[in-house]
């Protein structure tokens, strides 16, 4: 039995002029419409300041649909036709959204729509608060239907600014009706981590402080800036990825089983490990940024050269953690983060490396160093699972290797969906369960503020390398080093 169909909507983007809408959102709305998934009759209304009209805001979507290779010409012709439309916000004013609402009002009442309205804020974080103000002002929040509202990362950029931005919203919407959306939590082996924990007794009892020496978790990217200048510079490697994406994986990982798969149950579960971390130490931090170096081949400027940085910045392209979680689950096994820019390979993986054997005559009798077994959780690229244990060689000798018993997904079920694929859906649907709560965010924010009110300073890595020397040292004071990805 399949998904149930979404109901007939009308889903309105704001900055559906922006990189991120015709990028990314748009050729996945593309896909799930091709896919049967966006329910026929349901449109989508772009909204932005560009002086387009519908005719010229659907030549705009067919050429970031064609660059982004998503179907026939005849197939993107045909869905940029029948399902999208465009407003231009000439004013950002109460009367500016009112003309948005009562065009709005026209579309639902020509095109037999239920009131249903899904807005979309694929805009960055400084037109959050303006565009919600006008959405209240114009009374949009409050349809005939049900109406829901999706904010992209970064929620804030601060504990203050997210507590600002969760009383904006909830202001005009119920909790309920708020997504926030981190695409992270849409791909699959993110989502399969619950299953493959509370699905498999083998597992769950092996994922304890008794079995669990240390756990990592590494998100690297090969690239750079690629054109985000001032946005990076202003936000850093612990305000891009680590105070969301890595985080989202660091709860899913650590979480106790909930009760049931409620949508409230899971997210309580993560927020308990939050506030479970111990508040973080300075020398438990390693702030880097990468300097001039080779990748493939062809020489890479330095972070401070990169064109619109500062030449004294300060701002950290790569930041490795040592987290304690204090609870029965966790007490005394370190979590080790780490994440930046201009890292040998784009690579997302948690490794839970398992205690040694109390006693191994093999060790003893000096016959091979010991390697311990390993469960490795790959996100990206090659999304599957690894369990890595010892084996003997065959021969009379007693050698023994490490062997890798692999399980990715493409092997059994071919591509996998985007992770906007899925979250979308689950908008449309009503479905929260993979969408970060208020708390959430802002115990997030809480634990990580006391680093950026008072960060450590830079350290320097070269481009192409796996950080800066104390990124090792911060690993290897426990007596651990970094598993490769």
């Amino acid at each position: 039995m399949g998904s149930p169909a979404p109901p007939r909507h009308l889903f309105v983007v704001f900055g559906a002029t922006g990189d991120l809408f015709q990028r990314k959102l748009l050729p996945t709305m593309f896909r799930l419409s091709a896919q049967g998934k966006f329910p026929p009759g349901c449109l989508l209304l772009g909204v932005a300041r560009h002086p387009l009209d519908d005719a010229g805001f659907r030549a705009l979507a067919l050429a970031s649909l064609r660059a982004a290779k998503a179907g026939t010409d005849e197939e993107l012709q045909r869905f940029c036709d029948s399902t999208l439309l465009y407003h231009r916000l000439s004013e950002e004013s109460a009367a500016g959204y009112g003309v948005l609402r009562s065009h709005i009002e026209q579309i639902e009442a020509s095109h037999l729509l239920d009131g249903n309205r899904l807005f979309y804020l694929a805009l960055p974080l400084d037109a959050f608060t303006p565009t919600l103000t006008g959405i209240g002002q114009a009374g949009l929040n409050k349809a005939p239907g049900w109406t829901r509202v999706v904010i992209e990362k970064p929620f804030g950029r601060d504990l203050a600014s997210a507590q600002a931005l969760n009383r904006l919203l909830r202001g005009m919407f119920e909790e309920s009706q708020i997504y926030r959306i981190d695409h992270y939590l849409g791909k699959e082996t993110v989502q399969n981590l619950l299953v493959f924990r509370f699905a498999n007794m083998f597992v769950e009892s092996m994922w304890t402080r008794d079995r669990i020496e240390h756990v990592e978790i590494t998100v690297a990217e090969k690239l750079g800036l690629e054109g985000r200048a001032q946005y990076y510079d202003d936000s850093g490697a612990l305000r891009d990825m680590v105070q969301n994406h890595v985080t989202q994986l660091l709860t899913l990982v650590g979480m106790e089983p909930p009760a049931t798969k409620d949508e409230d149950a899971i997210r309580n579960e993560k927020v308990k490990v939050l506030r479970s971390i111990v508040r973080i130490d300075p020398s438990d931090v390693v702030r880097g940024q990468y300097t001039a170096g080779t990748v493939d081949g062809a020489a890479v400027l330095g972070y401070r050269q990169e064109p619109g940085i500062p030449p004294t910045s300060t701002t950290e392209t790569f930041v490795a953690l040592r987290l304690k979680i204090a609870n029965w689950r966790w007490q005394n096994v370190p979590f080790f983060v780490r994440t930046g820019k201009r890292l040998p390979a784009k690579a997302s993986r948690v490794v839970l490396t398992l205690r040694a054997p109390p006693v191994s005559f093999f060790q003893a009798e000096g016959e091979y160093e010991a390697s311990p077994d390993r469960i490795t959780i790959l996100v990206q690229p090659d999304e599957g699972f690894e369990i890595a244990f010892e084996v003997k060689v065959p021969g009379r000798e007693i050698r023994v290797q490490t062997q890798r018993m692999k399980f990715h997904y493409a092997d059994v079920f071919g591509e996998l969906p985007d992770g906007y694929e899925t979250l979308l859906i689950d908008v449309m649907l009503g479905d929260p369960t993979l969408f970060v709560r208020a708390d959430e965010v802002e115990e997030s924010w809480r634990l990580y503020a006391p680093l950026l009110e008072n960060p450590p300073p830079v350290v320097f890595y070269a481009a192409n390398t796996w950080g800066p020397e104390e990124a090792q040292t911060l690993v290897e004071q426990w007596g651990h080093r970094w598993n490769p990805p």
